[in-house]
């Protein structure tokens, strides 16, 4: 048997914690999050728990929880990138994604505080 990628341990501690709380509904929701993330290349600079390239998603949650506007600044963020908020390295725009995409993706992030 293979052994399992980081990676795939990473997704399946994340699927682990979203199935361990919360309705069916925000079930769906969290893993749709996460998959269009992986479907996307978002998890190609960033990761749920620690930062590489990227900051970790968790560290992004737990800095805008206090905004009342988070994911609708976040989906601005996820379309149009940014550069200087996390360091050096920017985040290029996401034009591939549409408005509805980039909002479930913030959505999803905003979970992860």
């Amino acid at each position: 048997m293979k052994s399992m990628s980081y990676a795939a341990l990473a997704i399946a501690g994340v699927l682990g914690a979203i199935l361990s709380v919360g309705s069916p509904a925000a079930h769906a929701e969290a893993a749709a999050g996460l998959m269009l993330a992986q479907q996307q290349n978002c998890m190609s600079c960033h990761s749920v728990s620690r930062s590489f390239m990227g900051p970790a998603l968790h560290d992004v949650a737990a800095k805008y929880a206090v905004r009342e506007d988070a994911v609708t600044y976040l989906k601005r963020k996820i379309l149009d990138g940014s550069t200087g908020v996390w360091g050096p390295v920017p985040m290029p725009a996401n034009t591939q994604l549409t408005p509805d995409q980039a909002a479930t993706l913030a959505s999803w992030v905003m979970t992860l505080k």
